[in-house]
């Protein structure tokens, strides 16, 4: 097929570092499919070229499911993930999230919790924050996106999620459909709340942004 999106970098194609990241990572990592004019669609809006990270998962992903699907990286969109960069960022005509100024979602996990990078609501830093579900607050990571993809690929994920899971998730993780998180009660942000504490139901991941958008 031609590629004659201007974003594609022919020369310096990140996806093979990349792919060569994720398959070799210690969390498993599943690329989904993408849909060529999806793809290529993204990458026009996003404006950014295949030579970086983020250029590269969003022309040849739909999305990235990583340690048993607790942690949802977005692509293009497509099945298996809800929505995509566009679609959680106002950046398409049917909009399935309502945007956060400043700030550009890349991920959510089955906690509720959104991992997003800043454009400009705290500086335009480019580094990705973190709307953790346990304090209501944007958590700075201090990693540039290639670095948060790097930690999904060989991050301490289980030392992170440490308050958030429970003995067996993994087995809950398959009772989760597309788009789905887990909804905690009492809450994670209440001093009752926990992995173990609490129980654990499903609820629509549009259900954890209200919440986000609320804080």
């Amino acid at each position: 097929m031609e590629r004659n999106n201007e974003w594609i970098s022919e020369d310096n194609h990140a996806w093979d570092e990349l792919k060569e990241l994720l398959d070799g990572g210690s969390n498993a990592c599943v690329c989904l499919p993408a849909q060529r004019n999806e793809a290529d669609f993204t990458l026009r809006r996003l404006g950014v070229s295949t030579a970086s990270y983020l250029g590269a998962i969003a022309y040849e992903t739909g999305g990235i499911l990583v340690d048993s699907g607790w942690v949802c990286l977005l692509g293009a969109g497509g099945e298996g993930i809800q929505g995509g960069l566009l679609s959680w960022n106002g950046l398409n005509n049917e909009d399935a999230a309502e945007p956060v100024p400043g700030m550009l979602v890349v991920a959510y996990d089955a906690a509720g919790g959104f991992f997003a990078m800043d454009t400009g609501r705290f500086g335009g830093s480019g580094q990705i924050y973190y709307f953790a579900p346990d304090t209501m607050e944007w958590e700075n990571t201090e990693l540039a996106y290639s670095g948060f993809v790097n930690w999904l690929a060989n991050g301490d994920l289980a030392r992170f999620y440490e308050t958030f899971r429970w003995e067996g998730w993994q087995e809950e993780m398959t009772k989760l459909q597309s788009g789905q998180v887990f909804s905690y009660f009492p809450p994670l942000w209440s001093k009752e709340g926990g992995g173990e504490s609490s129980s654990k139901s499903p609820v629509s991941v549009f259900d954890a942004w209200g919440i986000v958008l609320k804080a």
